[in-house]
């Protein structure tokens, strides 16, 4: 199914409010619809206003995005307003989340709970009709992500539309249905020039690691015999240098060059291209998953090397990609992960 606009999406919102409130549709109305994304949305319907924020999904980071929104907005819209959030389809993770905040929604799938002076509304059990509609399958997968990398590789600098199609390789009317969506998602504004940049890094960061996923990419696990993960990790770098492999670490190693956190395993590796036989034996390496300590990884796209930089002689893919192929690696990785981002991806402290 082709995913809603969030102009879509609103126009249909009129009419289910209508069928929970059991009034003619017309009695519901837009008192103010600013249009773009991000834009304030109060519906008149019936006796009843509602400021409406709309996500594209029930994410985590989306609810905590919209949750924060209507916050700031509480005091200044008056007792006499209902904040309502509205998504596709509303996960029970996300009703949670709702209930915890004491915040009104409903779906585009007909569920809804609403709960305020003189109305209760609570409707479960509809199906999800929007099941391909989701923003990890468009702004977080593999090409489309290279836009929200670069944005958190510079977050404190706006760049135009043409420079992030240059600098991440894409063309412009994909940059441009990416940069779209993740407005409609308000992770990222616009300068009056109308350059972008993230709205909140760490709402960015979150909401691409909620859809990361690491074992997309194809692996060749094996050992290495090394008295240390240390050792491993700058003897197989300086071999793949020597031999002028393409490649960058990443995972606990990579984490490792820039915090000096906690000893490590497991040394991880991407590979612009296979490693062929030559390379295999120069490092030693044999191929077995079990007890492996070496992972070769071939990318499920080239932007995971943006922002690669030499930390201690090595070349490492950036931190946020570090942060993000954490998520696939065992050992401490959560601690190695958590650390990463105190000190090297605390944008609030380092802005």
């Amino acid at each position: 199914m082709k995913p809603l606009s969030e102009k879509e999406a609103i126009s249909k919102i009129p009419g289910i409010l209508a069928r929970l409130l059991e009034i003619p549709e017309e009695q519901v109305t837009f008192e103010k619809a600013r249009g773009a994304a991000g834009r304030d949305i109060v519906l008149k319907a019936g006796k009843y206003t509602f400021f409406v924020e709309f996500k594209s999904s029930s994410a985590k980071t989306l609810l905590h995005s919209a949750l924060l929104q209507i916050g700031e907005q509480r005091k200044a819209l008056g007792r006499n307003v209902i904040p309502l959030l509205v998504v596709p389809y509303m996960g029970e993770s996300g009703r949670h989340i709702c209930d915890e905040h004491e915040v009104a929604w409903l779906d585009l799938s007909g569920n809804a709970r609403i709960k305020a002076a003189g109305l209760v509304i609570h409707i479960e059990g509809k199906p999800n009709l929007f099941k391909n509609v989701g923003r990890p399958a468009n702004v977080f997968a593999p090409k489309s992500s290279r836009i929200a990398r670069q944005l958190l590789i510079e977050p404190g600098r706006y760049l135009t539309q043409r420079e992030l199609s240059q600098v991440t390789g894409l063309d412009e009317g994909h940059t441009s249905r990416i940069v779209r969506r993740l407005e409609e998602d308000r992770l990222i504004i616009r300068d009056e020039q109308g350059s972008l940049k993230p709205y909140d890094p760490n709402q960015l960061l979150d909401a691409w690691h909620e859809a990361y996923d690491f074992s997309r990419h194809r692996f060749i696990k094996g050992h290495i015999a090394a008295r240390s993960g240390d050792e491993l990790l700058h003897r197989a770098a300086g071999i793949l240098h020597q031999h002028k492999i393409d490649s960058s670490a990443t995972g606990l190693g990579a984490a490792w060059l820039y915090t000096r956190f906690a000893s490590f395993r497991i040394v991880t590796f991407y590979f612009a291209s296979p490693p062929d036989e030559k390379i295999i034996q120069a490092l030693n390496f044999r191929e077995d998953e079990r007890g492996a300590n070496t992972w070769l990884v071939l990318p499920d796209d080239e932007g995971v090397f943006q922002g690669s930089q030499v930390r201690d002689g090595i070349r490492s893919v950036h931190p946020v990609q570090i942060y993000l192929d954490l998520k696939g690696h065992p050992e401490r990785a959560s601690e190695a992960a958590s650390m990463l981002r105190q000190q090297c991806l605390d944008w609030k402290k380092n802005a």
